[in-house]
């Protein structure tokens, strides 16, 4: 490892350094951030916004896919260290590398078919009465440079070449990565792959820079520096929020895409629940307990109507967690954070603990809770996200209660319903007001797992995400960095790309 940080083609080091806490094997040096990194490490990227904003189609498709390779080729290497920062298994991470490189190469293909640019033509009416009409065009146009923050759950897919990193590069926006001091040495080996991706492009130094550990002066310099021009950012609500206020805070107020948290409630309707409730929670429960349950589409509250088939369900779902395994979380941060949400969950009124599991390391088991529909109405701490392992099943009084307690709901990334042909009246009665709570619905099925298509929404009302009208998942995710520019009576000459 370098241990330092990557800044305008250059691996500079600061005076001060940190230590990893990897899950295993030995911890290792890294130079921290400083506010002084992040003004230099923005200059650069205004630098290189000039010349990269103004880069085709095909050489930023070029650079995306040259990425891709070059994180393809430094895969064993990956793979091995990701797996000793944070405990994922190899599996995961070569499955997460895997999406990381197809959605470089998705945004390269999407933007060499230009629809993103929404380009509009009004043709001018030199003959229009009582006016004519000028000649008009319009095209999206990159913003400026992007600030990211790196992600703890996700040290590939939301991290350094990421989803937010691959939208604005295909956008033509430089990028500032603020790495995640869980992962430090997993972001040092994808920089290196882009530092030889900008190389072998012939990109501008500038278009990428790295700045490793530091606290929170350094996060807050990079989102108030004056060159930023919006940021991307996936992680807790906390956190994000401090981010988004102080982006709104700004002389020159920026967006702040941040997507913050959700417990992504899982309605099962009445006769889903008697015809296959026993399938259902089985298979909540392998969706609740799939990494440890440190994803940010975790289905984390289950709710279904009171009864003799919710106490099968709530057993069943008891018994196939029991059986889980332990897991070993991100950082010991996060397994203390769980297991703090866990002791307050079961603290709560008219709350019942089915399942109840305590470590003190940095491994997490599940836990399960239950209560009734009241008491989940009347208890918004209920209605917050625990990151990690932990359910809670809801048991609602009839088909008006799970109405009211959809629409009590904050904003979430996912709601999902499960439900029969005879359960039609009730969720059309329920799609109305959780279409207004979602950026995405699914039916019979489980939210974890995100496709990486043109069709994705991974986002939703706050606190979701900062912004509704956007996803941080899929090609849409593109428009974050772009804004329309109207060019009126354009001259062919000036800018022929703006004529296609």
């Amino acid at each position: 490892m370098i241990g330092k940080h990557y800044l305008a083609g250059q691996w500079i080091g600061s005076d001060k350094t940190f230590l990893s806490a990897p899950a295993h094997g030995p911890a290792q040096e890294f130079s921290v951030g400083t506010p002084d990194l992040v003004e230099a490490a923005c200059s650069a990227s205004e630098a290189a916004f000039e010349t990269y904003a103004r880069t085709s189609a095909d050489a930023r498709a070029e650079f995306l896919n040259t990425i891709a390779d070059e994180i393809e080729a430094r895969a064993d290497e990956i793979t091995e260290t990701g797996s000793r920062e944070t405990g994922l298994p190899e599996a995961r991470l070569q499955g997460e590398r895997g999406r990381t490189t197809g959605q470089l190469r998705l945004f390269a293909e999407h933007i060499l078919q230009g629809d993103y640019l929404d380009r509009r033509h009004d043709p001018a009416l030199p003959d229009r009465q009582p006016l004519p009409r000028p000649d008009l065009r319009m095209i999206q146009r990159p913003i400026g440079p992007v600030a990211v923050f790196g992600a703890s759950n996700f040290p590939l897919a939301f991290s350094v070449a990421g989803g937010d990193t691959a939208s604005a590069l295909a956008a033509g926006c430089p990028v500032v990565v603020k790495g995640h001091s869980a992962h430090p040495g997993t972001s040092e080996i994808v920089a290196r792959a882009i530092e030889a991706a900008t190389l072998a492009c012939d990109m501008p130094s500038g278009v990428f820079s790295l700045i490793q550990g530091g606290r929170r002066d350094v996060g807050t310099a990079l989102v108030t520096h004056p060159l930023i021009r919006a940021v991307g950012f996936t992680g807790s609500l906390a956190g994000g929020r401090a981010l988004f206020d102080l982006c709104a805070a700004r002389p020159d107020p920026i967006p702040f895409f941040g997507e913050l948290g959700s417990v992504n409630p899982v309605f099962v309707l009445p006769d889903a629940l008697s015809a296959r409730g026993t399938g259902i929670a089985q298979g909540w429960a392998a969706s609740l307990t799939m990494g440890a349950g440190q994803f940010c589409t975790n289905p984390g509250v289950v709710i279904l109507p009171a009864g003799s088939d919710a106490d099968a369900f709530a057993e069943t779902a008891a018994g196939a967690l029991s059986r889980m395994p332990a897991q070993m979380m991100l950082t010991d941060g996060i397994a203390d954070a769980y297991r703090f949400g866990c002791v307050k969950m079961g603290q709560g009124d008219d709350v019942q603990g089915l399942l109840v599991s305590s470590r003190q390391s940095r491994e997490a088991a599940p836990c399960l809770y239950r209560t009734t529909g009241a008491a989940f109405l009347d208890s918004p701490n209920l209605q917050h996200e625990v990151f990690g392992p932990l359910g809670l099943v809801v048991e609602a009084d009839g088909e008006e209660q799970m109405k009211q307690i959809a629409a009590k709901l904050e904003g979430q990334l996912t709601c999902t319903l499960h439900m029969d042909d005879a359960d039609t009246g009730t969720a059309c009665a329920l799609l109305p007001i959780l279409e207004r709570k979602a950026g995405r619905i699914l039916f019979n099925g489980f939210p974890t797992g995100v496709e990486v298509c043109d069709s994705m929404v991974h986002g939703g009302p706050y606190p979701a995400s900062t912004n509704f009208g956007h996803t941080s998942v899929g090609t849409l995710s593109i428009r974050r960095w772009l804004r329309p520019v109207c060019y009126q009576d354009l001259p062919a000459t000036l800018s022929p790309d703006l004529m296609g």
